[in-house]
């Protein structure tokens, strides 16, 4: 993510103390080498994120915080290994009653309306050739929408904000669409439906709160997983909804295979075409997303730090056409 606002609000230049709102992505008290409890969160705000530490922390003194409660802090700002972090000086709860809150600063959303995403895979699965695979897609949208409308497509990594997972979906959705048309001898109605469910058990597998930020996994998740509990959702919609076997399969193929390789959470590889594309168009679109938010804060000329996500390779901010 980039540079969240709360650091764009300096109180004291001197010591570069910070105030203002932020959500709580995650908070977790610890306890130092001499034995003295600290709390240590992970903040967030409409431009990125931060990792803070309140020192010597006291429940009865400072409160006690979790995820996707909206506080407002005071902090100044010190580097750890040359990443900025956050030592917070005075903290309180966000009181709705007194604060005025731009909350549209506050939770970083994808750039496009949640509605007009989800519209737009509903209309593509209705406009499907295969009347038995557009049933079983349609089931399968309505009845997440709730959580689908919020839900991020990751933790921490590629789209991890508000709407993410539609946001997600909707950028494959759209190379899916390209892809198809210059491969034609592809089902692009296979095409499309693997890529609206492929990640749709995201959803279970992460804890979302009411916000739309991840504060974890769900126990369900951690135990199976999202392509396992994907294919035996499909399996349950496709029974309710008497679809043969033989497309439950196919569809529950490409959702299984849509990391390609063991190393990566698929136990089988793309075994046909349409699982192929899902998969490569997965990979780089997670890859992109990475790359332009990585590449976002750094100067014309310069390199990123090694990113983990990517190989642990640095990028190159080239200025090539802007």
């Amino acid at each position: 993510m980039g540079k969240m606002y709360l650091l764009e609000n300096i109180v004291y230049k001197a010591n570069m103390q910070v105030e203002g709102f932020a959500i709580v992505k995650n908070a977790t008290v610890k306890t130092n080498s001499k034995g003295a409890a600290y709390l240590d969160m992970t903040l967030i705000d409409g431009g990125g994120d931060i990792n803070a530490k309140l020192w010597d922390y006291n429940s009865e003194l400072h409160g006690e915080y979790s995820a996707d409660s909206i506080i407002k802090v005071r902090a100044s700002v010190t580097l750890w290994q040359d990443i900025e972090q956050l030592r917070i000086d005075k903290i309180r709860k966000y009181n709705p009653d007194k604060d005025e809150l731009d909350m549209t600063r506050l939770v970083p959303c994808a750039p496009f309306d949640s509605e007009y995403m989800y519209d737009e895979l509903k209309t593509t699965a209705e406009g499907f050739s295969d009347k038995e695979l557009s049933r079983l897609v349609l089931y399968m949208l309505e009845a997440n929408k709730e959580r689908l409308l919020i839900c991020p497509a990751a933790l921490k990594l590629h789209h991890a904000h508000r709407g993410g997972l539609l946001y997600h979906t909707l950028s494959i959705l759209n190379l899916g669409k390209s892809v198809c048309a210059n491969y034609p001898a592809l089902d692009s109605d296979l095409v499309y439906a693997g890529i609206i469910l492929h990640d749709l058990s995201k959803i279970s597998e992460l804890t979302v709160g009411e916000i739309g930020l991840a504060s974890g996994y769900s126990v369900e998740g951690q135990l199976l997983g999202h392509i396992n509990m994907g294919v035996a959702q499909i399996a349950l919609a496709a029974k309710e909804l008497g679809i043969s076997d033989e497309l439950r399969m196919l569809v529950q193929h490409i959702v299984l295979a849509h990391h390609s390789t063991p190393e990566f959470g698929s136990p089988r590889p793309p075994m046909f075409p349409e699982a192929e594309v899902v998969a490569t168009l997965d990979m780089l679109d997670a890859r992109m997303f990475e790359m332009f938010e990585a590449l976002e804060n750094t100067q014309k000329g310069g390199f990123t730090d090694r990113q983990w996500a990517l190989d642990n390779r640095m990028l190159f901010k080239h200025g090539h056409g802007s």
